[in-house]
Formats: structure tokens, sequence, C-alpha cells
């Protein structure tokens, strides 16, 4: 498809796949987004698709080009999702001259054996002159691999922005999101910053700084819509989720083996609403999946998370969420939490433990029972709910 001039879309949708890096669960799908600029100079690749989609992809290049071959190939990112096709696509253009900085080649030898002395090592803020397109290259490590670089057309101000400004979710027909409805896009952008980009909020920055000043008219994101109408409102969600900044409510994460830690975390949602909070959402971390509870956690400021005592540790789900928190940028939440126990008190202390790492703002005294969730239990948990609740 082509997207202006002679830039064009070759990517490919992915409805098969069920996980994401096989972690995040992928309900719409996922693209895997790739473009071409044929130009007077030269034609240039700009990534790759995950290999199993190849002769798809070689089909959308011979499509745009025909037998003519393809003179470079831009390595924006490594993960294989966009570098999978790189070792066969140079097999089929044999004189291909692959353009990435250091790391990239250490990557592309590690993974593929497929380095080449005609290949291309830049730095950042060089550039490349296809005739008509002028590209220059920025260096935006950890977003979110070492080696991650964008790609910025100063003819038609495009940015081919890598993994950023990406988001889960096949294409379904359109490409522009000027021509479809991407009401469902935008969650799954936010799902896909938590669960891929979230523990990179300082780097996030630092690459949202470094490009501040580009003009922008076509973001070209390696997954998901290519923003043209929303350029700004994709750069302000990634700037929200990296730095921090939260909506009003409280997302409740539970575990819970015989209902008497789901009573608490149900009494903490009764506090909370009680207090005249409007958003509170329940989530049982034995059903819901991990994405989405990260998702919803980077969304909104409070957090109230507990479950039992278990195998002299804390209730395996519950831990797993705490580990997955732990790193990412979540220190500026408020947390509340709760455990119980039937011999031996553990629950507690470990999700303490944690917070010493996440470093989230403590409200009110942890919720701890022994055996059964009595009113004591419940009217502490409450009154925690009215406190999270508070602004």
């Amino acid at each position: 498809m082509n997207l202006k001039g002679k830039v064009h879309y070759v990517g490919v949708n992915d409805r098969v796949k069920h996980r994401f890096e096989g972690l995040w669960f992928l309900p719409q799908g996922v693209s895997y987004n790739s473009y071409l600029i044929d130009d007077e100079k030269g034609v240039a690749l700009v990534d790759t698709v995950d290999v199993a989609f190849f002769a798809e992809f070689l089909d959308k290049i011979k499509a745009v080009i025909g037998d003519r071959p393809i003179d470079y190939l831009i390595v924006n990112h490594m993960e294989p999702d966009h570098s999978g096709a790189l070792a066969l696509i140079r097999k089929y253009y044999p004189n291909i001259r692959l353009i990435g900085n250091k790391k990239t080649f250490e990557m592309v030898q590690g993974y593929y054996g497929a380095c080449s002395e005609n290949d291309i090592v830049v730095t950042d803020g060089d550039s490349l002159d296809l005739g008509h397109h002028k590209l220059r290259f920025y260096l935006t490590p950890m977003l979110h691999w070492p080696e991650t670089m964008m790609t910025y057309c100063e003819t038609d101000k495009i940015l081919f922005s890598g993994d950023a400004f990406g988001c889960f979710g096949a294409l379904n027909g359109n490409i522009i999101d000027m021509q479809m409805d991407t009401d469902d896009y935008w969650p799954e952008m936010e799902r896909y910053y938590a669960a891929i980009l979230g523990k990179f909020g300082a780097p996030v920055q630092a690459g949202l700084k470094k490009l501040g000043g580009l003009e922008l008219q076509m973001i070209c994101s390696t997954h998901g819509p290519v923003w043209v109408k929303e350029i700004q409102r994709a750069i302000d969600t990634y700037h929200r989720f990296s730095a921090g900044i939260t909506q009003r409510g409280l997302v409740i994460c539970y575990g819970s083996m015989y209902g008497n830690t789901q009573r608490v975390a149900e009494a903490i949602a009764e506090g909370a609403a009680e207090a005249g909070l409007r958003r509170i959402i329940v989530h049982n971390l034995s059903v819901s999946q991990p994405s989405f509870v990260l998702a919803d956690i980077f969304r909104y400021g409070s957090l109230a998370i507990g479950g039992p005592t278990y195998n002299g540790g804390l209730f395996p789900e519950v831990e797993d969420l705490l580990k997955r928190l732990t790193g990412r940028s979540v220190s500026q939440h408020k947390l509340g939490f709760f455990g119980g126990f039937t011999w031996s008190s553990q629950a507690v202390k470990v999700i303490d433990q944690y917070n010493e790492k996440m470093k989230m703002q403590l409200v009110g005294s942890p919720v701890e029972w022994k055996q059964g969730a009595g009113t004591d239990a419940l009217a502490q948990a409450r009154e925690l709910g009215r406190l999270l609740a508070a602004e």
C-alpha cells in the first residue's frame, strides 16, 4: 500500500500467534510493519517481518518494485519479529547493504551470521541520501533493546520509529489512522507499552526529548496503525505512561483460594466507592491476563494488592504480578496491601519486601487476618479503600 509519494507499506498481519513473545495475550492479533522507499538513487527497506510470513512479505515487496533490487535494509530494531526475515532477504537480494549501528551488527552476526563488509555502520545523526528522500538516523537505546534506533525522513517528515508508538492489534484492511476507527487501538497501545516498554520509562523520556524538535507528518511504527491524524495522541500516550502520569482510579489485584482474600478485596472496593471514587477495577489474578492488569495499573494512580500465604510464601499469581511490577515505572503510585494466613504469617511480609524495590507510596496499614476474614478485617479493608480513594 502506498503511504506517501514513493513510501510504501509492505507489512503483514499475524492472526495465529496466541501470545506475543510467548507471554502477552493477543486477542486481536498483531501486525509486523515494514516499509519500502523506492527512490532515484536506491531502494531502501525499513525493517523486515517475522520469518514465518516471508513469502507474503516478498510478494508485497515485488508488487512495488518488481524484479528490481533492494539497495539498503535499514535495521531499526533487531528483535526477531522485525529482523526474522533479514537472512532470507539477504539471500534474495545478495547485494543489499544493511544499515545499523555497532550494536545492531553484533546482533546480526549473533542471530543470523549475516554481516557483510559492504554494510554501513551509522552513529547518531548520520544520514543517507536516496535521491528525493533524505534520511537521518537517531540512536534511541533501550527502546526497548540496546541497539534500537529511529530513521527520520527529512523530505516527507516521516519518522520510522521502530517499536515506539506501536500497539497490539492486527490491521484490518486500512493502514493509516485517518482511514479507520482507531478506538480499539488506544487501549492496545497502553497494554503494549505496559507489557513491553513498562520498565524503560527513562529511556522513553530520553527518546521523546531527543526527537521532540522534529516536524512530524507521519509516524511509521513496527506494530499497529501508521499515525498521521493522531500523532500527538500517540506521543502523549507514551509520554504519560513513561513519566508515570496517571488518572484518578484504583486497581485492586488479588489471588484467593477459598474466598477470604476476595471478600477483603471486595471490601476495599466498597470503601473506595463510599469515598466517591468512580473508577475502580478489580482483577482476580487467577483469571485476568497479566498484560491487561499491567495496563490498568499504569493508567490509574492507586493500587491495592493482596493474597493468602501459600507454601510458606505468597500466593503464586500475586507474587508473579509483583515480579512484573518490580523495575517498571510505578514508584509514583499509591499502594495498599492485604493478606491472610492460617498458621504462619508470610503474605504481607512478602508484599512489603517487594515494595522496598518498587518504592510505591504506602497508604494506611496492611490489612492482615488469621484464618477467616472477619468483621474487623473487613472494616479495616473498607478504611483502606477510603484512603486509597483520596486525591
